[in-house]
C-alpha cells in the first residue's frame, strides 16, 4: 500500500464562484424557500408571545388570580425566553450547524406550546411560556447567520426584511387571532390551535431546509474525504484549530463578549432593545386601554393591533425597495460597499422619528379619549418606524460581523429579550401614576433621544471599527 502524504490537504469549494454545495450558489429558488421557512418560523415565535395578551383577564379568572405583575408577566415572559435562548442556540449553530438546531427546537417549541394549553395554574403557565419562548427564538437568533451564508450583500436587504416582517409582525397578528379564539373558544384553545401551526411548520421544516453553515459544510466534506480514501489529512480552511469543547466555550462566551465589548454591537442592541421593550410594553396593556377607555370586548381589543401590523407592512416594502437598490447603485459606481451603506438617512431618519412621533399620538390621544381611529394611526406609524430600524440595524451587523453575524444578532435577541420582559412590568403603575398622556411621553423622549443613532453609526461607523482600542479578538 503506499505511503499517505503527510501534508495538509486543504478542502474547499470547487472553484468557489461556482461549486453548487456552496450555499451561495444556491438557486434563488431554494435560497427563498428557506428564507420563506425561516420567516415563517420567526412569525409565529412572537406570535406566541402576545397572543395570551387580550385573553389575559380570562386566564386570570381561570387561575382566580388579581395580581397586576401576574397579568404583565405571563405575556413577558415568554420574551425572558427569548433573551435565555440565543446564548446557547447561536454557538451552537455555528459548531453544529443552522439545520439541526432548527429542527430540535422546533420539536421542543411544540411541546412546550402544549404545555400551556395543559396549564393547572399560574406557575405552570409561566414556566411552560419561558420554555416555549426559549425553544422559539432558534429562527430569530440564528436566522440571520442562514441570510448571511445564502445572500450576498446586495441581496440581503431584502431577505432580512421578509425575515425581520415576521418577528414585529407576529406580536401584532398575535392578539388579532387570540382575542376571537379566546372569546369564543376559551384561552387554551389560542394554545392548541398555535401547537398545530408550528407542528405544520416544522414538518415543512424538515422538508425544505439545508445546512448553510460554510464551515460545517466543508467539514462534512472533509470527513468524507477522509473515510473514502483513507487520508487523514484532507482538511477545512473553516475548521477550528481547537477542539470541540474549547470551540464551544469560545461561541458560548462570544455575543456576551460582543454586547459588551464592541462599541458598534453595544449601541445597536441597546437601541433595539429599547424600541422593543416600549413596543412590548403597549402590547401589554393595548388590552386594558382599549377595553377600559373605549369599551372595546376582548375580541374587538384584538383588533387593535391591524393598524400596527399594516404599518410594519408598509416599512418592509420601503426598505426592500430601497435598501439593496443603494447598494447596487454603489457597486454599479464603482465605489466599495462598507456596512455603514445599510444605514442611509433615507431609512434611518424617517424610521427614527416615526416610532417615537407615533407614541406621542397613541399616549395623548387616548388621554384626550378622542377617537379611537387617532391612537390607531399612532400604534400604525410605531409599527412603521419600528420595522425601518430593526432592519437597518439587524442588516448592518450582518454587514459588519458578517463571519459572527449570528452571535451579533444573538446579542441583539439576548438584551432586546431581557428589556422586553422586564420593562412592561411596570407598564401599567406608570400609565396609573402619570396617566396615558405623560406615561407614553416618557417612553417617546426616551426613544427619541437614541434616535440620532443609526444616523451616527451610518456617518462615523466605519471609523470606530477601525481603531484599535475596539477591536476584540472573537
Amino acid at each position: 500500500m503506499a505511503e499517505q502524504p503527510s501534508t495538509e490537504i486543504t478542502v474547499a469549494w470547487e472553484p468557489e464562484d461556482t461549486d453548487s454545495r456552496n450555499p451561495l450558489n444556491w438557486p434563488a429558488k431554494k435560497k427563498w424557500a428557506n428564507v420563506a421557512v425561516i420567516s415563517a418560523m420567526s412569525f409565529l415565535a412572537p406570535l406566541v408571545s402576545t397572543m395570551l395578551a387580550p385573553a389575559v383577564q380570562l386566564v386570570m379568572k381561570d387561575f382566580e388570580t388579581s395580581s397586576s405583575a401576574f397579568a404583565t408577566f405571563c405575556i413577558s415572559i415568554f420574551v425572558l425566553g427569548f433573551a435565555s435562548g440565543p446564548l446557547l442556540l447561536a454557538p451552537l449553530s455555528e459548531l453544529y450547524g443552522r439545520v439541526i438546531v432548527y429542527h430540535i427546537t422546533n420539536v421542543l417549541f411544540v411541546c412546550f406550546t402544549i404545555l400551556c394549553a395543559l396549564s393547572k395554574n399560574e406557575s405552570m403557565l409561566l414556566a411552560a411560556r419561558f420554555l416555549s419562548g426559549f425553544a422559539g427564538v432558534a429562527s430569530m437568533t440564528i436566522g440571520s447567520g442562514t441570510i448571511a451564508d445564502m445572500m450576498p450583500k446586495e441581496q440581503r436587504g431584502r431577505a432580512v426584511g421578509v425575515w425581520s416582517l415576521g418577528t414585529i409582525l407576529g406580536p401584532m397578528v398575535g392578539p388579532i387571532i387570540g382575542g376571537h379564539v379566546a372569546e369564543n373558544q376559551g384561552w387554551r384553545w389560542m394554545f392548541w390551535i398555535l401547537s398545530m401551526a408550528i407542528a405544520f411548520i416544522t414538518i415543512i421544516a424538515f422538508l425544505v431546509l439545508r445546512e448553510t453553515n460554510h464551515s460545517v459544510i466543508l467539514e462534512r466534506k472533509a470527513t468524507a474525504l477522509r473515510k473514502s480514501t483513507g487520508n487523514p489529512h484532507y482538511r477545512s480552511p473553516l475548521a477550528p484549530t481547537i477542539t470541540p469543547f474549547e470551540h464551544f466555550k469560545h461561541a458560548i462566551i462570544r455575543p456576551t463578549k460582543m454586547l459588551f465589548l464592541c462599541p458598534i454591537v453595544t449601541i445597536c442592541c441597546v437601541y433595539v432593545a429599547l424600541l422593543y421593550s416600549i413596543m412590548y410594553l403597549l402590547f401589554t396593556t393595548y388590552s386594558f386601554v382599549f377595553k377600559d377607555v373605549y369599551r372595546f370586548a376582548t375580541s374587538s381589543a384584538g383588533l387593535v393591533f391591524i393598524a400596527g401590523a399594516v404599518g410594519t407592512l408598509i416599512g418592509v416594502l420601503y426598505v426592500a425597495v430601497i435598501s439593496d437598490r443603494n447598494l447596487k447603485h454603489l457597486q454599479a459606481s464603482g465605489k466599495t460597499i462598507k456596512p455603514e451603506d445599510r444605514l442611509p438617512l433615507i431609512i434611518t431618519l424617517p424610521g427614527s422619528l416615526a416610532f417615537p412621533i407615533g407614541v406621542f399620538i397613541y399616549g395623548w390621544s387616548v388621554e384626550a379619549k378622542l377617537h379611537w381611529i387617532v391612537p390607531q394611526i399612532g400604534t400604525g406609524i410605531m409599527g412603521f418606524g419600528a420595522i425601518l430600524v430593526f432592519i437597518a440595524i439587524q442588516t448592518y451587523l450582518m454587514d459588519a460581523f458578517e463571519e459572527y453575524a449570528a452571535s451579533a444578532v444573538g446579542a441583539s435577541a439576548v438584551l432586546r429579550g431581557i428589556m422586553a420582559a422586564l420593562v412592561p412590568l411596570g407598564g401599567l403603575d406608570l400609565y396609573y401614576r402619570l396617566g396615558w398622556g405623560w406615561g407614553n411621553s416618557v417612553l417617546g423622549f426616551l426613544a427619541l433621544a437614541f434616535a440620532p443613532v443609526p444616523m451616527l453609526l451610518g456617518a462615523y461607523g466605519h471609523k470606530i471599527r477601525g481603531m484599535e482600542r475596539f477591536k476584540v479578538v472573537l
